[in-house]
Formats: structure tokens, C-alpha cells, sequence
């Protein structure tokens, strides 16, 4: 089984039906808000290291967690913070947590020909332009899930929602590789 590393999680929820970011950034100290910028407030908690963006309409976007646990320890620190300041959110239990986006790192422990790789997996299904970027894109449907191979066997898995995807993504990429001869 090779080694998958989750750098990243993307998830959202809704806290209220709406909430008054004017409120909560003169209230909660480490609240980032300049809606001249940016529509919604950031806020980042240390631990676990998160960065959470609130919108007026209740909901917001969490990301930076390496777990699922990160992230709901994240929203759960928030709406809690949210509620210390007076602010309507829904209970911790009723905020549904959906993931959007994981991005992981593996090491396949082999170096590639990207030239080759692009050949064996299908035009179709490649991105690559070495001099634009020195990583080949390939696309897979199911997980669907786009990864980043290296030369130097190094790639990332982006698009996930379950940790189990990027494995069977990482599974099927190092099977492919292993038919065309060009991992061993």
C-alpha cells in the first residue's frame, strides 16, 4: 500500500440563515473582514490550522484541515465562538459538513519519462505541456480525480471527497503505470 499524505481539505457548511459579519468581526478578535475586498469574513483558528471563510447568507467555507476530524473540530470551535457572542447559529450536531476538495501527496518510489507516461495513459485523458509546467495531468473518471505526476515519481491528487477515493485513484494510477511497463 503506498503512502498517500492528505495536504488539504476543502468543506463547507451553513451556520445560520444569516449572519451579520459586521457583528462578528468587531467581536471575535482574529476576524479578517474588509467586504470593500472580499464578500465574506475570515477567520483562522491555530488549532487545528484553519482558515474559514463566513458569508452573510449563514454559510462558509472551511479549508487547510488534514482530517475530516480537523474540520469538524474547526466548525465546531466556530459555532461555538459564534454562539459566546451572541450570534444565532444552528446547533453543533445539525451542521452538515460536506467535503469539496482533497488534495494529497504520495510517492510512487520511481522516476518517469512524463513523454512515455502520456503515451501509455491516452492523450485524451493527458495534460501536458513541459513548458508551461513540469507535471503531467491525468484525469481520471472514476473517483474522479485529477493528478499531478512528476518525473520524479512525486504526485498529488486533487478533486477528491473521500479519502478512500484518493487511494483508489493512487491504486489505479500505479496499476496503469505497472501495465505499460513503465513503473516497476
Amino acid at each position: 500500500m503506498i503512502e498517500i499524505n492528505i495536504q488539504n481539505i476543502v468543506a463547507s457548511t451553513i451556520f445560520a440563515e444569516k449572519l451579520d459579519l459586521d457583528m462578528i468581526a468587531q467581536s471575535l478578535e482574529d476576524a479578517e473582514y474588509e467586504p470593500e475586498q472580499f464578500p465574506g469574513l475570515i477567520y483562522r483558528l491555530k488549532e487545528p490550522k484553519t482558515a474559514t471563510l463566513l458569508f452573510r447568507s449563514g454559510k462558509a467555507n472551511c479549508t487547510g484541515g488534514k482530517n475530516t476530524d480537523d474540520v469538524r473540530k474547526a466548525i465546531d470551535i466556530i459555532a461555538d465562538r459564534l454562539r459566546k457572542i451572541g450570534i444565532d447559529v444552528y446547533e453543533n450536531k445539525d451542521l452538515k459538513i460536506t467535503v469539496q476538495n482533497m488534495v494529497a501527496t504520495s510517492d510512487l518510489k520511481g522516476e518517469f519519462n512524463l513523454n512515455e507516461v502520456a503515451m501509455g495513459l491516452g492523450l485524451e485523458n493527458v495534460e501536458y505541456e513541459p513548458e508551461q509546467f513540469p507535471g503531467l495531468v491525468y484525469r481520471i473518471d472514476e473517483p474522479k480525480v485529477a493528478m499531478l505526476i512528476f518525473s520524479s515519481g512525486k504526485i498529488v491528487c486533487a478533486g477528491a471527497r473521500k479519502e478512500e477515493d484518493v487511494s483508489i485513484a493512487v491504486e489505479k494510477l500505479k496499476k496503469d503505470l505497472i501495465a505499460l511497463d513503465l513503473l516497476h
